[in-house]
């Protein structure tokens, strides 16, 4: 099977017909179809959006068709790290790699309680472990050089 990025505009309008089982939209460009269809066979693959998004989604298109102001998706609160995720911090010229895992953090063959733990262990100082990783924002410097 040929790669989606390498087929003209009729071989996407055919691909288009047999995994939407009907004519892909006249309008639609090269691009566009491309773009579309890679989504699709991801979420074929993978999953597509959780039932929450797709409502939220819904709503937002009925909104615009209605006239009213697009609302701002909320921000989640916190952040939480999967297991399996790598972070990378360099210190002192190494490079360290972090692995997230349930119920903590493995550094070095030592799976520690929390970010701050590891942080600790790397530098040999109290580090809130989550600003050195990168994971939240440095405090901003006023133009005199205090922190705001």
């Amino acid at each position: 099977m040929s790669a989606l990025g390498d087929l003209d505009l009729h071989a996407l309008r055919v691909r288009w017909r047999k995994l939407f089982r009907k004519e892909a939209p006249g309008h639609l460009t090269r691009s566009l179809l491309l773009r579309i269809l890679a989504y699709r066979v991801q979420a074929n693959a993978f999953g597509d959006l959780d039932r929450e998004t797709l409502r939220f989604l819904d709503r937002i298109a009925r909104g615009r068709r209605a006239g009213e102001a697009t609302p701002v998706p909320p921000v989640a609160e916190t952040r939480t790290l999967k297991a399996g995720s790598q972070l990378v911090r360099e210190h002192d010229g190494v490079m360290h790699r972090v692995t997230v895992v349930e119920g903590g953090y493995a550094w070095e063959g030592t799976t520690y309680g929390s970010l701050s733990e590891v942080a600790r262990a790397i530098t040999g100082t109290r580090w809130n472990g989550p600003r050195f990783f990168g994971l939240r924002d440095r405090p901003t410097r006023t133009k005199a050089g205090g922190a705001a």
